[in-house]
């Protein structure tokens, strides 16, 4: 009699940062009975900066070791950028299924009324091939303006919780502005960070302009995986806990370290400390 092992470990969910955060919310939304382990990659923040080579090597470090460490049962990669560099190479080290994140221009292509299509992504991302293939297959017939905005990455990182918000909403005002110039009607959310602050960016742009991202898109796929491979768990409530991926020897400072206990808070997880490699 052949025995199926089936892996019962959690969803594990990785991204430089916060930014991921929102994709692990659809998932105690739609699959409130997994338990998720999310970890915050603070010591190679940001991946949008480094280059191609970089991005790949630190994400497969990471996820072996996680994989050592928590035995998760799937993982999702948060993230569009390491998404974009290091997917590929996630699926041929890991054992388990690997669900990415990739910009929705398939989508803000079927939406779009005027043919115009705005882009805000990390520079890594803005450049890449792999967006450039997006857009000729599913956006051929539209006008693309991919724009680099990774101040809005560090800001949403770093001083999200800093009481000057009319720093933000300047920041935010300065790229409503290059997007109306535009005339785009639809806007992609090409990294997971800017998720964050869609209620900023909606009221900036008005109703005119659609923000589009793939959060459901992605869990919808997670969860698709899930039932294939007969790994869902359907009865109890999951758990989640937040890491922050950091290294031996050294101490965030402890500003930082209240900030990520607030967005664990934030999103119902319990705050679980450094994840230190090794």
């Amino acid at each position: 009699m052949v025995v199926k092992i089936v892996r019962m470990g959690p969803i594990l969910l990785i991204d430089s940062g916060i930014g991921g955060l929102p994709y692990l919310s659809w998932i105690q939304e739609n699959l409130a009975e997994e338990n998720l382990v999310y970890v915050a990659d603070r010591l190679n923040f940001p991946y949008g900066e480094k280059s191609p080579e970089e991005v790949s090597e630190k994400v497969v470090r990471l996820g072996r070791s996680l994989l050592k460490s928590f035995d998760p049962k799937l993982l999702i990669v948060a993230c569009n950028t390491a998404s974009v560099y290091a997917l590929n190479a996630l699926r041929q080290e890991l054992p388990i299924p690997v669900v990415g994140v990739v910009p929705a221009v398939k989508s803000a292509a079927a939406v779009t009324r005027n043919r115009r299509i705005g882009i805000l992504a990390t520079d890594l991302t803005v450049r890449s091939l792999y967006l450039a293939d997006l857009i000729r297959d599913f956006a051929g017939n539209c006008q693309v303006f991919s724009l680099s905005a990774g101040d809005i990455v560090r800001y949403v990182e770093e001083d999200f919780f800093h009481p000057q918000h009319e720093e933000r909403r300047q920041m935010l005002g300065l790229w409503s502005r290059r997007l109306r110039e535009l005339n785009v009607d639809t806007v992609v959310l090409g990294c997971t960070h800017f998720l964050h602050v869609i209620p900023e960016l909606r009221e900036l742009l008005g109703d005119s302009v659609t923000l589009v991202d793939s959060q459901s898109g992605v869990g919808r796929r997670a969860k698709q995986l899930l039932e294939e491979k007969g790994l869902r768990n359907r009865e109890g409530k999951g758990e989640g806990v937040f890491y922050v991926h950091w290294q031996k020897d050294s101490d965030l400072d402890p500003m930082e370290v209240k900030k990520y206990q607030l967005f664990a808070q934030r999103f119902h997880l319990r705050y679980g400390g450094y994840y230190i490699d090794g």
